[in-house]
């Protein structure tokens, strides 16, 4: 005789049960865990097995038993956790949702995002209690990152071309991500640093005089991290080209040269063009609008900007622009490629899980 398994508990809903359910299954930006519980719960008494209800929702057969059995038996209050031994807790579950729930999806009257005194303010919570809450789930209202999303029609192709490059680059060629760190300003402070000490750091003057600027042009080889690069005082077409030749003269004459380079105007200018014509080895890829990100010789300069120009004092722009060759030629001698990890289908995944979040494109 077949075994059928253990006979389930009758699973049945009240109106307001399934209300209710159906308001926290719909939860997108807080109490994951409660949403998912009561998606299981809701897809349970619609007559589901724990499996096709586990396959469905993406999770584990016993959480599936788990979260039934818990509402079998306790109804609403057995999807909240299980309550641990030590002392009883003096702040309730639903007083720490509404403080999430609101941090999240809420803003207070005349700010534009909730401090702990706000907060405190409107729940009637103690402001290291709100502090807590939000440590425990890792909100912090007052910080932002900045973000630009890109309009390029042709940004997926894009991303494919330059990330295929990372990835599975072309034989008997050497791919460099290229871009000019412009306008770097040779900065004299206007008074001697304070050195540090124990327990108190470097003090520096926040005014300087200005003497000059400079372009780094670098090409990074992203196979083993070397750099090419030269500097000059302006950054238009010409000296565009220059660098071009240059790196023409330093990679050996049997291999292509493959260029990822973002969509400024000297990089596509006619007398770029025409001289990429006349050197047919060297084929270029661009960038999709505002992604400086995928880019890596971005990286290395924020490596040149944290190690030598944070803190830079220089009385001349001859003097900024000898620390910048050494600081390259040292690199150089230890050269760092990065490596690239994730995929396009990845990266594109990603962007369109931001664009659901920030847009609500898709629901």
């Amino acid at each position: 005789m077949p075994r059928t398994g253990r006979p389930k508990a009758l699973l049945e809903l009240t109106d307001e049960e399934l209300d209710q359910l159906r308001r926290w299954a719909r939860r997108r930006k807080s109490s994951q865990a409660l949403a998912l519980r009561s998606r299981i719960v809701l897809a349970c008494a619609g007559g589901a097995h724990n499996k096709t209800v586990a396959a469905e929702l993406g999770c584990a057969a016993a959480t599936v038993g788990k979260w039934r059995s818990r509402f079998v038996e306790h109804r609403l209050d057995g999807l909240t956790d299980e309550e641990r031994p030590g002392r009883p807790a003096t702040i309730t579950a639903e007083q720490v949702e509404h403080v999430v729930v609101a941090t999240l999806e809420s803003t207070p009257a005349n700010a534009t995002h909730w401090s702990r005194a706000k907060m405190a303010e409107r729940t009637g919570l103690s402001k290291s209690t709100i502090g807590r809450i939000w440590k425990a789930f890792d909100l912090k209202p007052h910080r932002a990152d900045g973000f630009k999303l890109s309009n390029d029609p042709l940004f997926v192709e894009k991303v494919y071309d330059v990330v295929g490059l990372y990835l599975d680059p072309p034989e008997a060629a050497v791919v460099l991500s290229v871009d000019e760190k412009s306008q770097v300003q040779a900065l004299a402070r206007s008074q001697p640093a304070f050195p540090m000490m124990p327990g108190m750091p470097e003090k520096r003057t926040h005014d300087y005089v200005r003497h000059g600027t400079t372009s780094l042009f670098a090409a990074f080889n992203v196979a083993d991290g070397s750099v090419i690069s030269s500097l000059h005082r302006r950054h238009r077409a010409s000296e565009f080209k220059k660098f071009l030749a240059k790196i023409d003269s330093e990679v050996p004459e049997h291999l292509d040269v493959h260029l990822i380079c973002d969509n400024y105007g000297t990089h596509k200018h006619p007398t770029v063009s025409k001289w990429l014509e006349a050197h047919p080895r060297f084929h270029m890829h661009f960038t999709p609008t505002y992604s400086s990100w995928i880019n890596q010789v971005e990286r290395f300069f924020a490596f040149v900007t944290a190690d030598l120009l944070v803190r830079s004092d220089h009385r001349s722009v001859q003097a900024l622009e000898a620390d910048i060759r050494t600081w390259v030629k040292a690199w150089n001698e230890n050269p760092r490629p990065f490596i690239w990890t994730k995929s396009a289908e990845e990266i594109l995944a990603s962007l369109g899980r931001l664009l659901q979040r920030t847009t609500g494109a898709g629901h």
